[in-house]
Formats: C-alpha cells, sequence, structure tokens
C-alpha cells in the first residue's frame, strides 16, 4: 500500500481560521452525505451504469478548493461527483445527472463518469483511464497563452500514472513550464490492484523525478496538509515556474465501482484508514478549538440532508431527454479563422 502508511499525525493547525474550518466541514459533509445518498439510490436501481463513490476522499477536493482561486480550473478522471460539489455545483443538478434526466449538469448525456460544469470551471469528469491528463495540460496552456494567472489542476488515480499519457503530459508541461498542478489520488487500488503489484515504483510521487518536477507526497486524510500543499504548488505555477506533482495519500471505504465487493481488502485495513477519517478530523478539531458547538454541527448536518433530499426530488420528478437531444451537441461552432466550415 502506497496510501497514507502511518496513522494521521495531529497538526498544531494554528494558521487556519473558524471560517475555513466550517467551510471544509460543510464542504466534506455534503460530498460525504451526497455519495452515500447515491449509493444507496443505486442500490435500488434509481442510478445505472457505472458509479464510482468519493467516500473517504472528500479532503483531496476541499483542501485544494480552500487554496486556489475561483477562475483557477479543473479536471478529473470518472470519481467526479465531489468535485464540482466542493467548487459550488447545485447537489441537484448533479443528482439530475447520475438519473440521466435532461436537468442533469450535462443533460442527462454524461451519467455519473461525465460531468461538466462550465460555470464552476469544472471540465469533467473522463470515463477513459488518464485521458483527462492530457486535457489538463491543454488547458494550462490556454490559460499560459492567454496571459491569464490561472491554473490547471488535474486529478488521476493511481492507477493512471501506467499510461503513457500521464508521462507525456509531465514531459511537456516541465518543457513549457505550464501553469499545472497534477494530483494523483493515490487510494492504494486500481480497481482491485495494489500499486505494489503494478510497478516496483509505490512511492509514485517520485515519478516527477524523471521529468524535474517538484514533486511531494501529501497526507490526504488531512485536509490542512491538501491546502498547505496545494498553495505552495499554486505559488509555484502562477510564478511562471512550471508544474508540481502532489501525490494525494487517500483511501476510499468503498469498492472501486458500485459492481466491486472490495474483497481484496482486510476488515483491519478499511478500519485503520476509517480511524483518520478526514471529515471526523475536521469535526473534532471544530468541537476541541470550540469554533462550533455539537448542536450547531448537527444543524449543518440536518441542513445538508435537506438539500440532498430536495435534490432527490427534483432528480425524481425530471423528465428525460428528449431523443432528439442525441443528435445536438456533437459539433461546436467556432471562430477560430483556421478551422474551416
Amino acid at each position: 500500500m502506497a496510501s497514507a502508511k502511518s496513522k494521521a499525525k495531529v497538526n498544531s493547525n494554528a494558521n487556519f481560521s473558524k471560517d475555513i474550518y466550517l467551510q471544509w466541514y460543510k464542504s466534506m459533509l455534503l460530498m460525504r452525505k451526497f455519495e452515500e445518498k447515491a449509493g444507496q439510490l443505486y442500490g435500488q436501481q434509481k442510478i445505472k451504469g457505472f458509479c464510482h463513490l468519493y467516500i473517504g476522499q472528500e479532503a483531496c477536493v476541499a483542501g485544494a478548493v480552500s487554496a486556489l482561486d475561483k477562475n483557477d480550473k479543473y479536471i478529473t478522471a470518472y470519481r467526479d461527483h465531489a468535485h464540482p460539489l466542493g467548487l459550488g455545483t447545485d447537489p441537484k443538478y448533479i443528482m439530475a445527472e447520475l438519473y440521466a434526466k435532461a436537468t442533469g449538469i450535462s443533460k442527462g448525456k454524461g451519467g455519473s463518469m461525465h460531468i461538466f460544469d462550465k460555470e464552476h470551471n469544472f471540465f469533467g469528469g473522463h470515463g477513459i483511464v488518464g485521458a483527462q491528463i492530457p486535457l489538463g495540460i491543454g488547458i494550462a496552456f490556454a490559460e499560459m497563452y492567454q496571459k491569464t494567472n490561472n491554473l490547471c489542476m488535474t486529478y488521476m488515480g493511481d492507477g493512471a500514472v501506467r499510461q503513457g499519457a500521464f508521462h507525456e503530459s509531465l514531459n511537456l508541461a516541465m518543457i513549457y513550464r505550464l501553469p499545472v498542478i497534477f494530483v494523483i489520488e493515490n487510494n492504494g487500488y486500481a480497481m482491485g490492484t495494489s500499486v505494489a503489484r503494478t510497478s516496483n515504483v509505490t512511492e509514485l510521487y517520485t515519478l516527477g523525478a524523471a521529468y524535474d518536477i517538484p514533486s511531494a507526497p501529501v497526507d490526504a486524510m488531512q485536509v490542512e496538509e491538501v491546502h498547505r500543499a496545494v498553495v505552495k504548488a499554486a505559488e509555484r505555477a502562477r510564478a511562471g515556474n512550471g508544474p508540481t506533482l502532489l501525490e494525494f495519500r487517500t483511501y476510499r471505504y468503498k469498492g472501486h465501482s458500485m459492481s466491486d465487493p472490495a474483497k481484496y481488502r482486510t476488515k483491519e485495513e478499511v478500519a485503520e484508514y476509517k480511524s483518520q477519517d478526514p471529515v471526523e478530523q475536521v469535526r473534532a478539531t471544530i468541537l476541541s478549538k470550540k469554533l462550533a458547538t455539537e448542536k450547531q454541527l448537527e444543524e449543518f448536518s440536518q441542513k445538508i440532508k435537506q438539500q440532498i433530499a430536495e435534490a432527490v426530488d427534483f432528480a425524481e420528478n425530471s423528465p428525460f431527454p428528449d431523443p432528439s437531444e442525441a443528435f445536438k451537441d456533437v459539433y461546436v461552432q467556432t471562430d477560430y479563422p483556421f478551422i474551416k466550415e
């Protein structure tokens, strides 16, 4: 196992305000409750097709979003419900997408694995392993070309680092000094295969050394550590010094997808990671620092549960797309002079 090998260390957390802790808690709790409901609805066959839950990995998104600017861009693989939630997408549009309804964030055409939200700078949601990595550096190149101060967070799973596209992207990103932060969400398993069974290199962040990219491991069960690492990487990108590779050592409590019973893991292993639960760690810090009371946290929880209930109701009562929609959004009109109609 390459993800979070030892129990999470307690941080002093002296640099973080009450507001940011409450922001983290609400954001991660929304992700957690949404995914739990999605799993339940999948079991009821309300949601069909592939469905990959993010339960346990919430800090990977919450800590990054709090560290970046609103105009920065995000792209990820197919475990993609939590990313737009963390960026502010209304849960009802994501739930409707899972239901394949016309009101879904991708018009019911993408489903669980292909969620997009242009308004919140979320560029997907990609079903092909590793395919989003070169797209991420393309987005970063566009930001550099247009002389913005924005960057692109490019997430991938630990299995994607075996793809050639990963290495080609790291090479190009460093050549052009692109404003991109590569994030390997290392939850220890590529589907059901452990990292140690796919390569002799289990410290995945060291792969950046071949391209002279500053790289580091991050205990991504602690949202504070994610935030700190992303702040540092963002400063490098905005200064024109190029990419950073971060290995977020995290863990998923559920199987790879809803069809995976995860029998390749022991109960003891899962329990060990649950003892480091990122949501519970933030909750404990909030209470220990008296940033909120138990009653206030329960009120947050109830509001989130109500929000998700409303999202389910919205999805249930939304229509399916008209069949004619299959022929729309296939081509895009462009004003680029070098593309002729």
